[in-house]
């Protein structure tokens, strides 16, 4: 199936070395190749310290690898600098996994979606910015009301709602959800994975869910990659994956 599919990023070879003390290297990933489909859903599992959060950051520009290649749409990420990365970063945006830490708790709602608006310059005037953000807060099951509101005054699920707004402001073409779920109760994780699934079909959007919880990463993804040890050892359609486990 997803060989008929647009490769929307691809990773190629990569891998991260850390020097540690006593003159030893610490590899974080190891000759990692993958490639992501447009329109997909792919979750990643791993163990704690197996190399999944090093990686994300590789996608989304926030660290280089020591060898190999981030293509997204068949362009080396890995490379740029200034005007161009800035650019690149409307392509892939982030959700974080603490809806707490990841919000400034002296900006209001309304500033913490605006601001991505403003970096990228994408609004006309005042008039545009605002029906921007009070229409991104709409989209992610908020009021008018909330945009003058800060963090502390929010929900655990409110505040990972806003996270995906200020995430949605730029219209990404791909967004890595870091264990979006797992700092929220049972209940309101279920509302919070239905708005992704939501989003993802009404925008043409491509995730990469990384999570630890399996029930999870089976109910939104269409592939799974299990990584263990710096590699994905396992990659493919999701009923495989979870009917016959390799790992």
């Amino acid at each position: 199936m997803s060989n008929q599919k647009e490769v929307i990023l691809e990773a190629k070879h990569v891998t991260k070395r850390f020097p540690a003390s006593g003159g030893r290297v610490l590899v974080a990933n190891n000759d990692v190749s993958l490639k992501f489909y447009k329109g997909e859903t792919l979750g990643v599992v791993g163990e704690s310290g197996c190399g999944k959060s090093t990686f994300m950051k590789f996608l989304v520009s926030l660290d280089t690898p020591s060898e190999g290649e981030i293509l997204y749409r068949g362009k080396d990420i890995t490379k740029l600098k200034g005007e161009e990365l800035r650019q690149n970063r409307q392509n892939i945006q982030m959700v974080f996994q603490d809806p707490y830490a990841s919000l400034n708790p002296r900006m209001s709602v309304f500033d913490i979606i605006a601001e991505p608006l403003l970096v990228h310059h994408l609004y006309q005037d005042k008039a545009d910015l605002e029906k921007k953000v009070l229409d991104l807060l709409h989209r992610v099951g908020l009021d008018d009301y909330h945009a003058n509101r800060y963090p502390h005054e929010f929900s655990g699920g409110q505040r990972q709602r806003i996270g995906i707004a200020r995430a949605l402001a730029v219209e990404p073409s791909l967004i890595i959800a870091d264990e979006p779920v797992s700092a929220l109760d049972v209940s309101i994780q279920a509302q919070v994975l239905n708005l992704l699934n939501e989003l993802k079909h009404d925008l043409d959007l491509t995730y990469i869910f990384v999570a630890h919880d399996l029930s999870v990463v089976e109910y939104i993804s269409d592939r799974v990659g299990v990584m263990y040890l710096g590699n994905f050892v396992e990659v493919g359609e999701k009923e495989k994956i979870y009917s016959n486990p390799m790992h």
